[in-house]
């Protein structure tokens, strides 16, 4: 099979995809203690709109039907609004390596809404791995409660890896029509209109803040959303989505190098192996049974070819 010329771009862009997301989860830890959640989302997400607003300006509009603008508004309210409010509140409950291993659970709810929505179905390996990913959040759970911290931060997560899925899901059908880049513009600039009521919050916060968590505050805006979604969105409309949500696997274990690295910061034993056992729960519900090879039909006595 010819290799397609533009596959070195897709996995150039799957790579800065995963890297920049990892750096993510260590970035709103480092700032977290400066911005509220609320207010960091905001902040986030109104850089990250003008970022990609100013490289859509030279592209074009391409309107969108009544059915786009509901998957868009599906993707931009859930994935960029309520996932950056949830995973900010998540981070200051859990370190940056637990809820990254956390959220990462999202490939397999994005398999189930697959099956609900779209009509996939429930294969026997999709069931298997979601129970191994919920009997890894439980562990998970059981480690954040013993190491002191509470189960909110599990909680959020969950509602986090949920609209992530949820998002994924609404944005596929997207693409098939809708440039990546006014895709990927469109539902941030909706996740920051959600986060408006904080626009108070905000401006307090960043009075005082230090210059530090504000340059961290552009860099998530900039790098991790802008970036980060554009070229998730390019990979998307090249490859399946089911293989590119596998990629997320790398982020998990990237983060904990960072959080150590950079943070000081090392999961509890037992929420590593938790989200050993998410991922393992994950690669599992990609898993494909094997088809039955056809029974064959005994000829009656006396027939012929």
């Amino acid at each position: 099979m010819p290799t397609s010329p533009r596959a070195p771009l897709t996995l150039l862009a799957v790579g800065v995809t995963v890297l920049a997301w990892a750096s993510a989860f260590v970035g709103i830890r480092a700032v977290g203690e400066d911005l509220s959640p609320g207010a960091l989302a905001l902040g986030r997400l109104a850089v990250g709109t003008v970022v990609l607003g100013a490289l859509l300006v030279p592209r074009g509009w391409m309107r969108p039907t009544a059915g786009e603008w509901r998957l868009l508004v599906v993707c931009g309210v859930g994935w960029f609004g309520v996932y950056n409010l949830a995973l900010n509140a998540a981070e200051r409950h859990l370190d940056a390596g637990t809820t990254a291993m956390l959220v990462n659970i999202g490939p397999v709810l994005i398999a189930v809404f697959a099956g609900l929505l779209l009509g996939e179905g429930f294969p026997r390996w999709l069931v298997i791995g979601l129970a191994v990913a919920f009997g890894g959040v439980l562990l998970i759970g059981v480690a954040t409660r013993s190491a002191g911290a509470d189960l909110v931060g599990v909680l959020l997560c969950v509602v986090a890896a949920v609209t992530y899925a949820g998002g994924v899901v609404a944005q596929k059908p997207l693409l098939r029509r809708l440039p990546p880049l006014q895709v990927t513009f469109t539902a941030c600039a909706m996740g920051m209109v959600c986060c408006l009521p904080w626009a108070g919050v905000l401006v307090g916060d960043l009075a005082a803040a230090p210059g530090s968590s504000i340059a961290g505050m552009v860099y998530l805006g900039a790098v991790p959303t802008a970036l980060a979604f554009s070229t998730w969105a390019y990979a998307l409309s090249r490859m399946d989505a089911g293989r590119l949500g596998a990629t997320t696997y790398l982020v998990p274990p990237i983060v904990v190098l960072l959080g150590w690295w950079l943070l000081d910061e090392v999961p509890p034993g037992l929420a590593v192996l938790g989200g050993a056992v998410c991922l393992a729960g994950v690669a599992l519900s990609r898993r494909r049974s094997r088809p039955r090879p056809p029974v064959p039909v005994p000829q009656e006595a006396g027939s012929t070819v």
